[in-house]
This record gives C-alpha cells, structure tokens and sequence, in this order.
C-alpha cells in the first residue's frame, strides 16, 4: 500500500500588505518530511510511506505568487514522480491567500487530484480556522480538522485523517464527505475552545463520531481576517453513509448558528489604555499583555510599536516586551555590540502604516544563530526590555525566553504579539489580559473593510433567517 504524503500551511490576512515570500516557510522535502515531528507517526505495516513536500510558514499576509507556484510546481513534481500510489494524505491549513488568486487550496487539492486520477482516495487535515470550499470537498474523500483553540491537537488531528484513509484502504471502504456552510465568521479569540460555548459544541463531535456511519465530525470557525468569498464557518463530516452524515453536518451547523450570541472574549479585553490601567495597579505578576492587533501567528505583521510607546509614555518599569519584528533595528544592535548605547526607531519596519517609537537604548544581549534572518537582539529602554527580531516571529513558548536569558515568570509585565495565549504561557498569566490593539488582525471585526465576503453574514450583518442545509462531495455518488 503505497500513501504519498505533502501539503502547504499558512494562514493569511489580507488586510496585511505584506506579502509572504519562499524564505518564510519551512520546508520539508523527501525522508525529512518524515523525520519531523509532525509527521513522524507515518508507520503502519504494510504501508509504505512517499514524502514529497511540505511547507509551512507562520503566518502572515498573502503568499506571492511566484512563491506559491514555486512550491506547488515542486510538490507536483514529486507526486507524479512517486505513481501510481493508493492514497494521498495532505496536512493543510485552510486559509492561504495567494495574491492574485481565491481557494489556494482548492487550487493545491484539484491539481493533486488531476495527477492521482479519479480512484485514488484522499484525505486532507485542516486547522479549525481554515476556509472550507465546494470546489476543496468535491475534490477529497476524508477530512479531519484540529478540535481545540489554542490548537493543542495538531498531531491527532493528522493522525485522525490519516489512520481513516489508511482503514479506508484496507477494508475497501469508500467514505465520503458532506458539508453544511454557516453565515457566521469570528476571530478565534472569541470561539476558544476553552470557553463557552465552543466547548460545548466542541464535546459534542467525538459523541457524533460513534454514530453509525460517521467517522470523523468537524465545526469549522473559519477565517476572519480573509475578506474572500469562501470565508465562512461550516460543519464537515465524513462519513461511510450520506443520510447519516448530513444530518450531522446539519445538526452542528445548527448547533453553531444556536449560540452565535454568546461568544465573547475570553481574558479580559478593553483598549489598549484601559488595559494598561489595570495592568499598572496589579500586585500580581506576571502580568501577561496580548496585543492582539499585531500577532504574527493569526496573521499579524509583528513590526507594530503600540504598546511599547505607551509604556514609554507611561515611563513604565519592569516590563519585557517580546517581540517586535524590526531587522533594521536589530542590524543596528549588532552593529553597535552589547554594551552600547544608541538611538534607534523601533517599529514600522515591514508595514509603514504601524506605530513608530524612538528610543536611547542599551543593547544588552546579542542573539546570533549565524543566519542573519534569524537574528535577535536584546535591549533596554529605562526599565523597559525589549526584544527585536530580525524576521517576523512570535514568542509563545517558554524556550523561546529561555534561549535569550529571560524569566517570563520573573518581570511585572510581560507583552506578547498574541491573542488567547498559548498552552505555555496561559498557565503563568497573572493576570491574563488582552489589548485590542490595531493591526493586520485587528480584534474590531465588525469595523473591518468588506468588499468580497458572501453576505449575509453574522456580525456583519445581524437580521437575517439562516436554515442549515447540507452538501456532498461530487464524488460520493
């Protein structure tokens, strides 16, 4: 049994101008695919894995054509080189944008389609936030998508899709997938599946993938910040029976567009002001501050300096700021080595339309792993540490603290380009509050520019009738 393995994953905002480019994503190709960890339970007697390619990249604005041809022509290459095979299992995200072109992945997905032929089954994982398509379901015969938000279920989902495609194969079953679209789009700091109501609707699908002819049940949020005509929630279910599984797919749609009302934020929120308030009488610590305007791994371009300039203003103490992505900033700390004093424009650097601070600051450490790119330099501004870095990139794992020196259980207040905090750092929040912060994934969603969303949609637009109604794969006849 021979199962060809690859994809592309990223999520994009396009309300960032920035686009994305090939030297952002991480690439895995041939055997390395599967020595990753991501990937590293492809093992099943009997089965002979074929890694092709596999690109995934934190994300950003849209990706540039060139780079989405380059990647796609390559994965195409290795796929037709590696026929015929049995099945194809692609690890995906669901809300590319390539610039100048809607549904990358119904792009990615049909082109992979035309290279297997019509008898080859496929099975595509998604993250909940991806955008679902009629074109990507009539292309697939299973689909799995992660369940938890803070995504902690990134390597069961995977392992769901593929275990079905691999039972698929060995018992000769056909499944097939139906879908319910909802006319609901919200952030997913305000569908975390920590809270309710998302956990409710949440528990509920493991209970409807013991059904008779069900195999895997999802409740898609969707993606925000794409103003694109696919941009909604949806119910995907895969099934071996189509009456059972539309009823389930119609079931949680309906479930989903019950609560559409009760969804709020999960810390507590306000403006940036009003937050920082509060963070200043806090006697705990540390105090953790998302700006969530400007977080990289929804989006975000990760160069603005909001926050930063009101703690200035506010001749704050005992902060650390991680991160801002600024590499002429960052290239000017090297140049001036730790110890030195110099003046600096800290912001605006990818997106001129950001924040800007300038600063006397001391720079304190130097972070050189020997690639330019990815190059970090730490620095102090009065009782103010900062930490620039030379790409875009996010700091929600405690190692990535750790590697510079840092406590983040250690300072007052610690300000991270973040929405709902990741696994690591919620825990340590004390307390946990978010900014709603300006930016490519600015938090006012009701306020965002809408040219090319299907409408009616909720809360966009508010006194509309919705009635779910499902609709199958052209491939399960």
């Amino acid at each position: 049994m021979r199962i060809a393995v690859g994809g592309i994953h990223t999520e994009c905002s396009t309300y960032s101008p920035v686009l994305m480019t090939v030297e952002e994503f991480r690439v895995l190709r041939g055997d390395e695919l599967l020595q990753a960890e991501y990937f590293n339970f492809l093992s099943a007697d009997g089965v002979e894995h074929l890694p092709l390619l596999h690109a995934r990249a934190v994300p950003g604005g849209a990706v540039s054509r060139p780079t989405y041809d380059f990647f796609k022509a390559e994965f195409l290459n290795r796929l037709k080189a590696a026929l015929p095979v049995d099945g194809l299992y692609l690890a995906m995200h669901g809300a590319i944008k390539v610039d100048g072109m809607d549904d990358a992945e119904g792009d990615w997905i049909s082109a992979a389609r035309a290279a297997v032929g019509p008898d080859c089954p496929i099975a595509v994982s998604y993250d909940l936030h991806g955008n679902v398509s009629q074109r990507i379901i009539d292309e697939i015969d299973i689909f799995a998508a992660y369940r938890t938000a803070p995504h902690i279920d990134t390597r069961e989902t995977m392992v769901r899709a593929w275990s079905t495609l691999v039972e698929a194969l060995r018992t000769g079953m056909r499944p097939g997938v139906a879908w319910a679209p909802v006319p609901v789009l919200m952030p997913g700091e305000r569908t975390s599946t920590e809270d309710e109501p998302a956990a409710g609707l949440y528990r509920l699908l493991p209970q409807i993938d013991r059904r008779p002819g069900i195999l895997d049940a999802n409740l898609m949020i969707g993606y925000v910040w794409a103003d694109e005509p696919r941009a909604t929630a949806c119910a995907v279910v895969t099934g071996s029976d189509k009456v059972a599984a539309s009823k389930a797919a119609e079931e949680i749609a309906a479930e989903y567009w019950k609560v559409r009302e009760s969804f709020r934020f999960g810390p507590l929120t306000g403006p940036l002001q009003a937050i920082l308030d509060i963070a200043e009488r806090a006697t705990t610590r540390p105090v953790i501050l998302a700006d969530s305007g400007d977080n990289p791994t929804g989006g975000g371009v990760g160069d603005r300096a909001d926050v930063l300039k009101a703690l200035v203003a506010r001749n704050w103490r005992d902060a650390l700021v991680a991160g801002i992505a600024d590499r002429p900033a960052t290239e000017a700390c090297f140049a001036a080595g730790e110890g030195a004093r110099l003046p600096l424009r800290i912001g605006g650097s990818l997106d001129p339309s950001g924040e800007v601070v300038e600063v006397t600051a001391e720079v304190v450490r130097l972070n050189d792993p020997k690639t330019v790119a990815e190059r970090q330099a730490l620095i102090r501004v009065d009782g103010i540490v900062i930490v620039l870095s030379a790409r875009r990139r996010p700091y929600h794992y405690l190692e990535d603290f750790s590697r510079l020196g840092l406590d983040p259980t250690a300072v007052r207040l610690l300000v991270v380009k973040s929405g709902y905090l990741s696994p690591e750092l919620a825990p340590i929040a004390n307390p946990n509050l978010m900014a709603l912060t300006h930016g490519a994934v600015d938090q006012d969603i009701e306020n965002l520019s809408s040219e090319r969303r299907r409408r009616p949609i909720f809360p966009f637009d508010r006194d509309f009738e919705f009635v779910p109604k499902a609709r199958f794969s052209a491939r399960w006849s």
